[in-house]
């Protein structure tokens, strides 16, 4: 296993921990001479808060370990393509590199919809491999929305076999 790969499944724990609370399984980590200085995972509808993305989340902590807003020797490891809030994000750390398990072709901006990470009008490039553990990544984002399908289906047949009394 290579180190990316060995990081990679170290944000698939984090997703896990989203997948537990019922949220979206998003995971991330970032990583700083070898160790890892920041772990994330989405947490929006826990939390009630737009921000609180698995990146954002592990930008701040790493942010803390290092004493430092400027990320500029470290790598972030997303299971998912980061969205226009987290790549601008993760250009603004000055992160140097990212690594992605899947694409996310609705809202992906590290090269699907958009690629902020790699835009040359800004003062930072990111240097992005992508497809690392894809389809790890991207089982768990499929089976996750198949299952909350059938949990929202089953939610509004027992709201149509149950009138709501007044």
């Amino acid at each position: 296993m290579d180190i990316h790969e060995k990081y990679m499944k170290e944000a698939l724990k984090q997703a896990k921990k989203a997948y537990a609370l019922g949220e979206v399984p998003i995971g991330c980590v970032i990583t700083h001479e070898g160790k890892i200085i920041g772990r994330g995972y989405n947490r929006r509808n826990t939390d009630k808060n737009t921000l609180s993305h698995a990146e954002i989340t592990a930008i701040n902590k790493a942010s803390k370990k290092i004493g430092d807003w400027r990320l500029e020797d470290c790598t972030l490891y997303v299971t998912l393509e980061p969205c226009q809030m987290c790549a601008g994000a993760i250009v603004q750390a000055r992160i140097p590199e990212v690594v992605m398990g899947s694409m996310n072709p609705k809202a992906g901006c590290g090269g699907s919809i958009l690629n902020i990470l790699e835009m040359p009008q800004f003062n930072h490039q990111v240097r992005v491999i992508r497809g690392v553990l894809q389809e790890e990544c991207s089982a768990m984002l499929t089976t996750f929305f198949k299952e909350l399908r059938i949990r929202n289906k089953l939610e509004k047949q027992r709201k149509q076999q149950k009138p709501e009394e007044n």
